[in-house]
């Protein structure tokens, strides 16, 4: 009886390990990754699968959005918050004047996205560096997130190849041997042919330290993973386990 069941076992077990494994990844990606003369930022706020180029997922309002100039104290931008709609779901972009220079860093906290294929809730704490007129001051700044990676690099002015150098925090304190998920954000001239190139994975070191050459031009998402203490109510009421991550986006540039 088994034996007759083994082909369409078989088959079901080879569909379900051919869907594609695709990495969450929270978007933040400004207009420029520096200021020289324009003093005009667009940022634009996007939770979807960057190197597959989708699909969108939808976004509610983020709990916590805003920036920190030159190291300095957090601004509040979240009511300036636009929606907008990517591939038919709910997304945000900001408009923003640069008033000052200093590295503008842009921070985002969402809100949980319940994803019922892992019966789990989903929140990626997320932040982006942009050089405002080459001041160079603030780019190390940290944020405070439960889970953040705190760049060892400076994280603009990067050519391809370079090496990008962060360390994996967890309440403010070295995470050892923490996973980072790293995805470039495809423009379509790249097809995967793997799930494995599709998200590249790092395991830190024991202090939490981890590093990754940049082989192409464009933004690239790091994403540290973790999970938090205690669960969180689904949406149908049972309390579900929360992934948490804390991503940061970093550009790099053919030399030419």
């Amino acid at each position: 009886m088994l034996l007759s069941r083994l082909p369409a076992l078989a088959l079901s077990l080879g569909l379900s390990l051919s869907l594609p494994a695709m990495a969450h990844f929270q978007e933040l990606i400004p207009s420029a990754p520096a200021l020289t003369q324009n003093r005009h930022l667009s940022l634009e706020l996007t939770f979807t699968h960057p190197m597959a180029g989708g699909p969108v997922m939808p976004m509610q309002r983020p709990e916590a959005f805003g920036v920190i100039i030159a190291g300095g104290k957090a601004e509040d931008l979240s009511g300036q918050l636009q929606p907008l709609q990517r591939q038919g779901a709910d997304a945000y972009r900001l408009d923003y004047q640069v008033r000052q220079p200093g590295d503008h860093l842009f921070y985002l906290s969402p809100a949980t996205y319940w994803e019922p294929d892992e019966n789990k809730l989903i929140r990626h704490y997320t932040k982006v560096v942009v050089d405002a007129f080459s001041n160079h001051q603030g780019w190390d700044t940290l944020v405070g997130f439960p889970t953040e990676i705190e760049p060892l690099t400076r994280p603009y002015g990067l050519w391809t190849g370079n090496l990008f150098r962060g360390r994996v925090l967890r309440h403010g304190s070295p995470l050892p041997f923490g996973e980072v998920e790293v995805e470039w954000r495809n423009d379509g001239s790249i097809t995967a042919p793997t799930d494995a190139h599709q998200t590249q994975l790092i395991k830190a070191d024991a202090a939490g330290v981890f590093a990754y050459a940049l082989p192409r031009a464009g933004w690239w998402g790091f994403s540290a993973l973790s999970k938090a203490e205690g669960r969180e109510a689904a949406p149908d009421g049972t309390q579900v386990p929360v992934e948490e991550a804390g991503l940061i986006w970093i550009h790099a540039r053919d030399m030419q």
